[in-house]
């Protein structure tokens, strides 16, 4: 299975009209790929939150028919990152709500799995008061195995990915706009999440300079033996690499973690 992981940045100076047909240009270069993967919020720019009602659009809006448009004529998959989700039929106050919302495309164009970020981001942010939390934690199956999808700050909780692979989660995504700031934080979870649950992490991190603040990039792929398979550098790029699905049931076999786990461990005595 061929990975591309579009590392892509979102600087301020730039529309997102003008960023989503710079993405496609990116995307399109990638031919041959089965799997293409760009980062959280990229078409708005995470740290844009002054124009997130703005930029927020519907599972109709430009990022998502870019996104569609490519997979369907390269015959590939695309995970669409996230963007801001106006959420139609539930309200935020007076308004819609918005949601962080990440969809994966099919070759036919069809939305094959999409989910909303759980734990909005509080730490100097507004996403908090701006966006709303998702409800569901679906996993789905591809021709390449069961595929789930988180976002960024969800990395912190092991609660959430226990549940993931519970439900069977194989490969899991994970679009980020994660700071530099707290790299270390990024490599540590990323290959903690891959080792505890024995999955495959294809996390597509933000690149670039946002409202004053630097992305770290250093986008990876981890395996489920924790081992990286690939990962970017710090600045904008695209990070292509092949891994073999079948690696997880191997993994799995020769060293059976998963078996071992308790159904409920707060029947435990304290």
């Amino acid at each position: 299975m061929e990975i591309a992981l579009v590392q892509l940045s979102s600087p301020d100076n730039e529309t997102q009209s003008q960023r989503i047909d710079r993405a496609e240009a990116l995307l399109r270069q990638q031919r041959g790929a089965d799997l293409l993967v760009l980062p959280e919020i990229w078409s708005a720019g995470y740290f844009h939150f002054k124009q997130y009602r703005e930029l927020s659009e519907t599972g109709q809006g430009l990022t998502v028919r870019m996104c569609t448009a490519v997979a369907k004529e390269l015959r590939t998959y695309v995970h669409i990152g996230s963007m801001i989700e106006r959420v139609q039929g539930v309200a935020h106050g007076s308004a819609p709500a918005l949601r962080n919302t990440s969809m994966l495309i099919d070759p036919q164009g069809d939305v094959a799995h999409r989910y909303s970020k759980i734990h909005v981001f509080g730490y100097q942010s507004l996403e908090t008061e701006l966006l709303s939390p998702g409800t569901s934690l679906p996993v789905v199956h591809t021709p390449f195995g069961s595929v789930a999808g988180t976002t960024c700050y969800d990395l912190r909780f092991p609660g959430l990915w226990s549940e993931l692979s519970v439900r069977g989660a194989e490969i899991v995504i994970v679009p980020a706009a994660w700071p530099a700031a707290r790299r270390e934080h990024w490599k540590l979870l990323t290959s903690a999440r891959a080792v505890e649950h024995q999955v495959f992490i294809l996390a597509c991190n933000a690149a670039g300079i946002q409202e004053g603040i630097e992305l770290a990039g250093t986008s990876r792929i981890v395996d489920p033996a924790g081992h990286l398979v690939a990962e970017a550098g710090r600045g904008e790029e695209v990070l292509r690499a092949s891994i073999d699905p079948g690696l997880v049931q191997t993994t799995r076999s020769e060293f059976p973690v998963l078996a071992d786990r308790l159904a409920d461990y707060q029947g435990l005595d304290r």
